[in-house]
């Protein structure tokens, strides 16, 4: 890459250290930092106008959605702090969320900041995506063939985990871990666990596809696909299908052929309906089947949470996750589902403080995505991080998801200036 301003130069360069990072423990820091200094130069290019260099002037006013991520944001937080007041608990505990929050969902406001006001270009997102794409091929077959040559599952935890943060596997070094259900290895490469490897790997090749140069391309497609395929995750193996295919089917709505077609399918339905049915709960049961432990518990971590928000705490939530009990594996209460979670947590305010601009987001990007290729990578972002919001808790990944991030950021200026 040639030409950068200083602001693509600190992304391109984040990008491309991320193995680095990843070597000392240092992502979940690095997420955070990179996300403020990104902020503050937005709102300095905003402040100082023509005074600012012109390399880092801001490219127009903040596009509407984006005020909505960040007023969705803010909410989020005074949710927190009103939770932690209803259940009193202390000014420490409510400084140490707060400070959370800032590592979190502060993110996921932050990074559409930039990408909508600084002088951001796709190009180097896709590009540094591929470089990450190159160095995970290169490293890989010392991954791969780690558990069967002796080597250790955790390589160490970095010293860093004293900063704070939701565990020590988000500062920790790993060539593969066991699954507890098989006893089988998976590899989660540079994510703390392997199902949010394979959505990184999926976004990973999301990226790779708007590649103009094959070479990169294939690096990035290749290393998402090792990324999905290593992790064996089922969410990950929709999202190779869903996510990469669905943004470019989108533009045929557009065309009269189609709609021609879809009433002959809906027509045949009246005649085959009934076995597509039964073939889709039998594929829903395979799918929940293929890791049974998993699915009993993320579906009791559910309903645990969504009682116990409508019970106690329907509004502003209980504040932070809380400790499980032997029937979930002692896992939080509020984990593994963003919704479920933010509901127990935050209660409405706080789920809707994300839903809308999520909302707002996914329909921007839905329908410039039929109108040409220009909605096609935001739109794929906008369902990866669907599927991972029913899987994962977004806000303590966000670290991991800031160049999709800046993309919509990206994508909102674009949309915005037509």
């Amino acid at each position: 890459m040639i030409d950068l301003n200083p602001v693509e130069r600190l992304i391109y360069k984040t990008l491309t250290l991320t193995w680095a990072f990843y070597a000392i423990g240092a992502l979940y820091v690095v997420g955070p930092i990179l996300a403020w200094v990104l902020g503050v130069i937005a709102i300095l290019s905003l402040y100082l106008g023509p005074a600012i260099r012109i390399d880092l002037r801001a490219t127009g006013a903040i596009p509407p959605v984006v005020w909505g991520w960040v007023g969705g944001m803010a909410v989020m937080l005074v949710s927190l702090w009103v939770g932690h007041l209803d259940w009193g608990m202390g000014l420490k505990q409510t400084i140490k969320s707060s400070i959370g929050w800032a590592k979190g969902w502060a993110l996921l406001a932050l990074f559409p900041l930039a990408g909508a006001v600084l002088p951001i270009r796709r190009e180097v997102l896709i590009r540094g995506q591929c470089v990450i794409g190159l160095f995970t091929l290169l490293i890989a077959p010392v991954l791969l063939a780690a558990p069967y040559i002796g080597l250790p599952e955790r390589v160490f935890t970095s010293p860093l985990k004293a900063i704070g943060g939701p565990g020590p596997e988000y500062f920790s070094v790993y060539f593969f871990t066991f699954d507890p259900s098989s006893w089988t290895p998976r590899w989660q490469f540079y994510a703390p666990w392997s199902p949010f490897a394979a959505l990184l790997g999926v976004v990973m090749i999301l990226f790779a596809l708007e590649e103009k140069e094959i070479k990169w391309r294939s690096f990035g497609i290749a290393a998402g696909t090792l990324m999905i395929f290593a992790s064996k995750s089922r969410m990950g193996l929709v999202g190779l299908v869903a996510c990469t295919i669905g943004p470019r089917m989108l533009p045929l709505i557009l065309k009269g052929w189609m709609w021609q077609v879809v009433a002959g399918l809906t027509a045949s339905l009246a005649v085959i309906g009934t076995a597509l049915a039964a073939a889709a709960m039998d594929a829903i049961a395979a799918f929940k089947g293929a890791r049974a432990d998993s699915t009993r518990v993320r579906e009791a971590l559910q309903r645990i949470a969504g009682e116990r928000w409508y019970n106690d705490a329907f509004w502003f939530g209980h504040g932070r996750v809380q400790p499980g009990s032997h029937a979930v594996e002692y896992m939080p209460i509020g984990s593994h589902h963003t919704w479920w979670g933010l509901l127990f947590v935050k209660g409405l305010v706080g789920m809707l403080a994300l839903l809308l601009p999520f909302v707002w987001q996914t329909c921007i990007a839905l329908i410039d995505a039929a109108k040409g290729p220009r909605g096609r990578l935001p739109l794929g972002i906008m369902m990866t991080l669907t599927l991972l919001s029913f899987g994962e808790n977004i806000e303590i990944e966000a670290y991991m998801l800031w160049p999709g991030l800046v993309v919509l950021g990206i994508h909102a200026r674009e949309c915005a200036s037509n």
